[in-house]
This record gives structure tokens, sequence and C-alpha cells, in this order.
């Protein structure tokens, strides 16, 4: 497969959103720092996430990637928060998350037109 620079860019971002909320899991896992292997889980995809959105900035606009980043994470922390760690699921909630996703999709529609 011969993948453009644009789309292997966009697929680093994803894979930095998945390392991201994988860190964001593990730190609940830690049980505030009491626990050693999420704690080095947690450094391990916070540092790897963060260097592949790091590199993605040389791509895509950091207003995009930084949008995207945030508010995909938020969204699917979110899930997983309310799927794994059993988090109640308010009207409120899901209602702000939409939010959220209306916001990205808007800022990239913007970046696009």
């Amino acid at each position: 497969m011969n993948y453009d620079l644009k789309t292997v860019t966009w697929i680093l971002l994803i894979v930095a959103i998945i390392l991201e909320v994988s860190g964001t899991i593990a730190m609940k896992l830690s049980d505030g720092f009491t626990k050693i292997i999420p704690i080095i889980a947690m450094l391990v995809f916070y540092a790897v996430g963060l260097s592949l959105l790091a590199l993605t900035l040389k791509v895509i606009d950091i207003s995009i990637a930084y949008a995207v980043w945030s508010g995909l994470g938020t969204v699917l922390i979110t899930i997983v928060g309310i799927l794994w760690f059993k988090e109640p699921a308010s009207v409120t909630k899901i209602l702000s998350i939409a939010l959220i996703v209306i916001g990205v999709v808007g800022l990239n529609l913007d970046h696009n037109s």
C-alpha cells in the first residue's frame, strides 16, 4: 500500500490519541500513584503519545491537531469511564461530549474551506 504523508500523519495522530487515553487509564489504575506497573505504563504511553503528537505538528496545523487530540481523547476517555469504570452517563455528560465532537468537526470544516 502506498499512503501519502497526510494520511500517515493522521494515522499517527489517531495512534497518539489512543496512547494518551491508555496513559489516562493507566493513571486511574495506578490508584493514586501507589501501583508501580500502571505508573510505568502511564509514563510510557504519555511519552510515546506526546512524541507522536509532536511529529504530527510538522504536517497538521497545531490548532487542528490539538483540537482533535484533546477532543477525541476526551470523548474516548469518557466512554471508557462509563463502560469500564462504571461512571454515571447523564444526559448532560452525553450532550457535552456531543458538543465537543461538534466543535472539533467545526474547526476541521473551517480549516478545509
